[in-house]
């Protein structure tokens, strides 16, 4: 158990982000130094990416491939493993699912993209020892997440842009957005497995004789 621990950690240290090089230490919204409220996830409309050669198009697609899995796995993980983390200091399963929806709120901001009413980022990370409000967030923080993706006009995405004292585009922004959902489906991946949890697409590819 514990070679698989060590395993699942170095795996997560491993995968890379396109926004790492971006983020100084501590940049994101911290679920431990504010003051916690009530968090209303606010119902929004997936709204569809024009096709073809477009960047955002071809964000928004990776967006979607990380939202499909992650809210599947968030789905599969029993409730009781939501506050399981591999060691003190490291996020558990439900904060890492949280984060991911926290920087899917607050990410878009830099391009100019509101955070919906109701809805602070900062504070999503102390929720995610529920697993209802934690669904329900990941899946309302992608279908605003992909709203600001196709609200951006094509003539800003080489627009400049500072993040996190950082000098970037927007089309920078967006590509690090898609790479920050993976890298953290990689984690949660990670944690899962750790857990005896098969990822649920795996699980189904197994039923027709995958791997």
């Amino acid at each position: 158990m514990r070679r698989t621990i060590v395993y699942a950690v170095a795996a997560t240290l491993a995968i890379g982000g396109g926004l790492a090089a971006l983020r100084p230490a501590g940049a994101q919204p911290s679920s431990t130094t504010e003051k916690k409220t009530t968090t209303q996830v606010t119902k929004t409309t997936t709204a569809a990416v024009p096709a073809g050669g477009d960047l955002r198009a071809m964000v928004d697609r990776q967006v979607e491939a990380a939202q499909k899995k992650l809210v599947a796995l968030a789905e599969a993980t029993p409730a009781e493993k939501y506050g399981w983390r591999p060691g003190e200091g490291v996020r558990s399963t439900g904060e890492v699912f949280m984060h991911v929806a926290s920087a899917n709120y607050f990410l878009p901001t830099f391009w100019g993209a509101q955070v919906p009413a109701g809805v602070d980022p900062r504070t999503l990370e102390k929720d995610g020892g529920d697993k209802a409000k934690t669904v329900a967030a990941l899946k309302a923080s992608f279908d605003s997440l992909r709203q600001a993706i196709a609200a951006a006009p094509a003539s800003d995405l080489g627009k400049p842009v500072k993040i996190f004292g950082h000098d970037a585009t927007v089309g920078e922004v967006m590509l690090g957005v898609a790479s920050h959902c993976h890298e953290h489906l990689g984690q949660a991946i990670a944690y899962a497995r750790v857990n005896g949890i098969v990822p649920p697409w795996s699980a189904a590819e197994g039923a027709r004789g995958g791997r």
